[in-house]
């Protein structure tokens, strides 16, 4: 992914950004410029809560070759405390010790990198939340 593009869709990255419809109560993320269900292009972004359960969750063996050097890497659906549902890596835990249902919270990690001396992009993860 080019830095230019990265850059413009930092602020669902960097922070859990969605659009909101608020004609049919639609929320998407990432954030859309139109409605799929009605076609209103009126939307209107809302923060995405932090914390969430985690519904189900994979291991990746083979990737891109930007995400090369981070595999085997777990990912999981996520279901937000407002019943939004995202799909993003989990970090900070052993794959043995994820199970379907346990709490998780998002975090600020980095993705990947650009080659040896490229860019560093960073974005959202979630890790199991500490007790």
């Amino acid at each position: 992914m080019s830095a230019p593009i990265y850059w413009r869709e930092k602020l669902y990255r960097y922070r859990l950004v969605a659009s909101y419809c608020d004609k049919c109560n639609k929320k998407y993320y990432p954030p859309r410029p139109v409605c799929l269900q009605c076609g209103n292009t009126e939307l209107r972004e809302v923060k995405l809560p932090n914390t969430g359960t985690l519904i189900s969750f994979t291991t990746v063996y083979q990737t891109f070759p930007e995400f090369s050097k981070l595999a085997p890497y777990v990912i999981g659906i996520i279901r937000l405390d407002d019943g939004t549902t995202i799909v993003a890596q989990l970090t900070d835990v052993d794959q043995i010790e994820l199970k379907e249902g346990i709490r998780v919270e998002a975090v600020f990690r980095k993705m990947y990198e650009d080659g040896e001396s490229g860019l560093i992009y960073y974005g959202t993860k979630f890790r199991p939340v500490s007790r």
